[in-house]
This record gives structure tokens, C-alpha cells and sequence, in this order.
């Protein structure tokens, strides 16, 4: 079964320039600026790369706290496997 940003790398184009965040599989969500994406990668300039392991809030928490208060990037560039990627969406479309 073929996903449509597997299909199309171009499908985030529009966000090109956004802040994003990217839910990853592991325990990792990472929140910053989308400069651009290949086949493999999605590419994050000042991004947080976070590990949520390393708090007691939920991830859900997390990425609100960033839309409220800002973002404080940990990286400044950041290539993000696509296959890791289970959503993608615009920091400023987290409902608060």
C-alpha cells in the first residue's frame, strides 16, 4: 500500500518555510522549520528534537507548550526520515 507523500515528495511543498511538527514512531517528536524534503528526508532548520522519555508531560503537551510559548531549537539543521514521519503538520494548526 503506497502512501501519498511516499508517492509524492512534493505533497508538503505549500509548508516549505513553516514551522512543522513531526510525530516520529520512537518516543522522538521534532518541531521546527521545514526548508525542504527528498524521497528520504524531511529537512528541519532550528528545530527541537525532542525526547519525550526525557519529561512527564505527553507529547501532546509538548508540541501545544511549543505553539504557546515558542520554540526553543536544540538543532539547527535536522534531516528526518520520512519512514519515521507518522504525521505532519503545521505548528500553527495545533489547536489550543
Amino acid at each position: 500500500m503506497s502512501h501519498e507523500s511516499d508517492a509524492n515528495p512534493g505533497a508538503t511543498a505549500a509548508w516549505i518555510g513553516s514551522e512543522v511538527v513531526l510525530d516520529l514512531k520512537s518516543h522522538y517528536v521534532c518541531i521546527g522549520t521545514l526548508v525542504g524534503e527528498d524521497h528520504r528526508y524531511f529537512i528541519l532548520k532550528n528545530a527541537d528534537v525532542h525526547d519525550l522519555r526525557d519529561t512527564s508531560t505527553t507529547r501532546e503537551v509538548y508540541v501545544l507548550d511549543c505553539r504557546r510559548h515558542g520554540l526553543n531549537w536544540n538543532r539547527r539543521r535536522v534531516l528526518v526520515r520520512r519512514d519515521e514521519v507518522v504525521s505532519l503538520s503545521l505548528l500553527s494548526d495545533v489547536r489550543e
